[in-house]
């Protein structure tokens, strides 16, 4: 988990990958992905893209905590898959070797030939790969989807994802591959079919569930199967640069992509020891946001966090929707699920916050346990194929207790707070901050 400035050096995931600026990817449930959204046309009109915002996510410490719902105990599993096809598309490459997914470039339409090549070049990138991007609807409900090539694209998924021959071999046969998180929330049918419509409709086999390394996506085609749905071919660039200063090779990969071509990381880098401000500085160079600096800098030059007006506005509105359903994506005002809880209440404080749990987890410092105060955030990871994926967020009360969209078939509820082996930390939120991640996010 990002915990906010106060942190050395560190790489974090940012659970959301295709971004909802101006060109990237709005995520749904619990990942934030930049990415275009593709609705169905008829026959001779023209494409209807927009970019919407991501869519759909005292403390007893030590063990015997009470465990979120539905949440497994945080051991790697193997990836939830079924044989589908007969590899009718070819023998899906074995797995070489893991790559980090560092930074994504998304385009409204497909990026020029010559930008995946300058790319490569830049100094610290390790590797890249062209991927087709876009939020299409699956059952009905947005989601971010990657068309990719099978056989050069699994090495950049999370561990036990990648190394799922069977999964790979179906997606390069015509299946979908959704997330572990949206499998199991939306209670998709492992081996069943979805309904996927971009400007086609087509019924896909799920091949398996399984975190992809790209935070925020929520599911992964075939390049092929892509294409076939309308989505844009060759729109985004997905890049690995493990040791590489991201600050520069952002600005090093803007020159190199024609604009309105969006860059962001999916890790987040912060240093410690900074002067006021400084923190801000980084913020909006990384971002390519012109307004960061100054909202950050001041925000850390000030200690600007909650007013006790805001916490208490925030924290009312909350409670104000206890026993409303949990419904995977939503956002308010009368479905929720734990990501869009959080935003929704905030944003009643006047609040800007982010879409999904992860780039929430980067709207301010990381809070020890010993001092949390009401109108904290806390943060799980209950994914077992990515024991790293932040994938659940709530909202600390105070007393023990806390409040959270928990699950489908469930509705909001106050439970006691809990630290047990999937809690991943807890942050007070900087509404400077929070705008700051909103608006790249």
């Amino acid at each position: 988990m990002a915990k906010g400035v106060p942190v050395r050096e560190t790489r974090a995931r940012s659970l959301p990958v295709l971004a909802a600026a101006a060109a990237l990817l709005g995520i749904g449930g619990g990942g934030s992905i930049a990415a275009l959204q593709v609705t169905p046309r008829p026959a001779g009109s023209s494409a209807a893209i927009g970019f919407p915002g991501a869519g759909p996510g005292g403390v007893a410490a030590g063990g015997g905590m009470t465990p979120l719902p539905g949440s497994a105990r945080l051991t790697t599993l193997s990836v939830p898959a079924v044989q589908i096809g007969s590899a009718g598309a070819g023998t899906v490459a074995p797995l070489r070797h893991l790559l980090q997914a560092d930074m994504i470039v998304v385009g409204r339409s497909s990026l020029p030939r010559g930008s995946l090549a300058a790319i490569r070049r830049l100094p610290g990138v390790t590797a890249a790969q062209s991927l087709d991007a876009a939020r299409i609807k699956v059952n009905g409900k947005y989601a971010a989807v990657l068309g990719v090539d099978p056989s050069t694209f699994r090495g950049y998924a999370a561990r036990e994802t990648a190394a799922s021959d069977k999964l790979w071999q179906d997606v390069a046969d015509g299946a979908i591959a959704v997330s572990y998180t949206m499998g199991q929330l939306d209670r998709l049918p492992l081996g069943g079919t979805v309904s996927v419509t971009g400007r086609r409709r087509e019924n896909l086999r799920i091949a398996g569930f399984g975190t992809v390394g790209i935070d925020g996506v929520d599911a992964v085609v075939s390049d092929a199967v892509a294409r076939w749905l309308g989505m844009p071919a060759g729109n985004a660039i997905v890049i690995s640069a493990p040791h590489a200063n991201l600050v520069s090779l952002a600005s090093a990969v803007r020159r190199v992509v024609p604009r309105p071509a969006a860059v962001r990381p999916l890790v987040t880098q912060v240093t410690a020891g900074l002067p006021p401000g400084s923190a801000g500085t980084a913020v909006s160079e990384v971002t390519g946001n012109p307004g960061a600096a100054a909202m950050a800098g001041a925000s850390r030059a000030g200690g600007a966090l909650l007013t006790q007006v805001q916490a208490v506005s925030m924290l009312r509105a909350a409670l104000s929707r206890l026993g409303m359903p949990y419904v995977w994506g939503g956002d308010g005002p009368t479905t929720f699920d734990c990501s869009g809880l959080v935003q929704w209440s905030f944003a009643q404080a006047g609040i800007s916050m982010p879409r999904v749990a992860a780039d929430q987890a980067r709207t301010g410092p990381a809070v020890p346990l010993s001092q949390l105060q009401p109108g904290d955030l806390l943060f799980y990871r209950t994914d077992p194929t990515d024991p790293g994926y932040i994938s659940h967020v709530a909202i600390y009360l105070g007393n023990g207790k806390m409040i959270q969209a928990p699950e489908p078939g469930m509705d909001v509820e106050v439970v006691p707070a809990t630290t047990g082996p999937e809690f991943a930390g807890a942050i007070r939120v900087d509404p400077a901050i929070a705008a700051v991640v909103a608006a790249s996010a």
